[in-house]
């Protein structure tokens, strides 16, 4: 019986989902290893393409339509397997809706992402699993709350529903018309950074201007969070701004945990454990991951380096495919036992590398494994 290899890749942006990549992996290593025993996992870290994994896995398909980041109603996908749902915010929040020019994080919220937890909760869903990643937002989750029912009021009680800089004037939280089906459903969210919600290492500081804030704005935005945490915090009768993960997607992050009660968990853990990775590595002899760029980035939660290290737990030694690989990261990896492979040619436009993905895929599989 030959050599059982897991491959738990992640999809290859604009190229290749995860399955297929993993299919073009195996086809790389049967032909020259005939006899191994190729089990495929493709994998996830709670970003775009999470939902795909496990339509893949054979969840059901399911359609939403909600409020975009801007407001424009878009058909957000997402999967259910009997009680549970998997969702991903950037279906219906995220930054991949909007064109460059719209990007503006004064002008975008999570309301959409709250929709998207109803029409959960509608279909009878009990447990929620939710990926967080590619955020266009940077709202404390305001949106998501104010969808399920939460109050945000002013002053003068008037209920605040602007953009999320009109919730620097929030003075109390209305907590009473939250759906009540949250209480009796487990979410747990799966994040791929640790920053929290306000400070140099938060939400808007870190992420801000990716998102298209100016400086002035992202003045105005770290104050509105850092307010609507302190309202929060005398609400709740505790601070969960500081947890890391709290500034995720926006903070988003916060509002999850501190409102709705969700765990905070590793995306790539999470996705692994809901996929039985640990178990399929326990008799490997080796496995293959991969995704479209290995860098820096890389090694704070993203798939190739999780998968890594649970393999590398098992005692399994593991190669990672990208379509580059930094060389920073190249030896950061190496150091971390992980072996990476750079599957396009020197001098190879994007475009072209991109189109050829999965045949560049499957050579750089085929030379990997030949040894």
């Amino acid at each position: 019986m030959g050599d059982k290899i897991v491959i738990a890749p992640d999809k290859f942006k604009g190229s290749l989902s995860a399955m297929d990549a993993a299919r073009a992996m195996e086809n790389g290593v049967l032909r020259v290893r005939p006899a191994a025993r190729c089990t495929l996992c493709p994998m996830a870290d709670g970003g775009e393409g999470t939902v795909d994994v496990f339509l893949e896995r054979g969840a059901q398909r399911r359609t939403s339509r909600v409020r975009g980041p801007r407001g424009a109603w878009v058909d957000a996908v997402y999967a259910r397997n009997g009680q549970t749902a998997i969702l991903e915010m950037s279906s219906a929040s995220g930054l991949g809706l909007l064109e460059p020019s719209q990007y503006d994080p004064t002008q975008t919220d999570t309301f959409g992402t709250g929709q998207l937890i109803l029409a959960a909760l509608d279909g009878g869903a009990t447990r929620i699993i939710m990926g967080i990643g590619g955020s266009a937002t940077n709202d404390a989750g305001t949106g998501m709350l104010r969808a399920l029912g939460v109050r945000f009021l002013d002053a003068s009680g008037t209920k605040i529903d602007g953009d999320v800089l009109e919730f620097a004037r929030v003075e109390s939280i209305d907590l009473e018309p939250l759906d009540a089906r949250i209480a009796e459903t487990s979410i747990e969210v799966a994040v791929d950074v640790d920053n929290p919600l306000c400070g140099p290492d938060g939400a808007t500081r870190t992420f801000g201007a990716q998102k298209g804030a100016t400086p002035e704005q992202i003045e105005r935005l770290e104050n509105a969070l850092g307010h609507i945490a302190e309202v929060s915090a005398h609400t709740l009768g505790r601070d969960e701004s500081d947890v890391p993960g709290a500034g995720a997607a926006g903070g988003l992050g916060f509002a999850l945990l501190a409102f709705l009660g969700a765990k905070l968990l590793p995306g790539v853990r999470l996705i692994a454990r809901e996929c039985g990775l640990d178990e399929l590595l326990c008799d490997a002899t080796l496995c293959l991951t991969g995704e479209g760029k290995i860098d820096l980035q890389t090694l704070h939660g993203k798939t190739v380096y999780g998968v890594g290290t649970i393999a590398r737990e098992h005692g399994v030694p593991t190669i990672a495919f990208g379509g580059v690989v930094d060389p920073q990261a190249e030896q950061r990896l190496a150091d971390a036992g992980i072996a990476t492979v750079a599957i396009t040619p020197a001098g190879m436009p994007l475009g072209q590398a991109m189109r050829s993905a999965a045949k560049l895929l499957e050579a750089a599989a085929e030379r990997a494994v030949s040894g």
